[in-house]
């Protein structure tokens, strides 16, 4: 079965810093792009961190410096370093997969993890 599966979310300190991991199984995974998205209450989800599966990176404007998305083929994960968080940074993260784009733009074969929660709070 397709699945993804994230984990490292938690409490923590303005400042301070949170790995999350996720692991893909069920799909091929060195053929998926894979990104994080995160998602705070009332407001739209975003694209927080994208690696393509070529190796392609792009962040957020909001969190480039700050970030780091990579992956392991071998083991079939991919992470998200979050270093010097901000409040503004709590939210729910969603790791995602896709094959690539339609013409239309839409991300294809799009997969999702359940989410873990991140709350950065003094």
């Amino acid at each position: 079965q397709v699945q993804l599966v994230e984990s490292g979310g938690g409490l923590v300190q303005p400042g301070g810093s949170l790995r999350l991991s996720c692991a893909a199984s069920g799909i091929i995974f060195s053929f998926y792009n894979m990104g994080w998205y995160r998602q705070a209450p009332g407001k739209q989800r975003e694209l927080v961190a994208y690696i393509s599966n070529g190796g392609n990176t792009k962040y957020l404007d909001s969190v480039k410096g700050r970030f780091i998305v990579s992956r392991d083929n071998a083991k079939n994960m991919v992470y998200l370093q979050m270093n010097s968080l901000k409040v503004e940074d709590t939210a729910v993260y969603y790791c995602s997969g896709d094959r690539g784009r339609l013409l239309s733009g839409e991300r294809y074969l799009e997969i999702w993890g359940q989410g873990t929660l991140v709350t950065v709070s003094s």
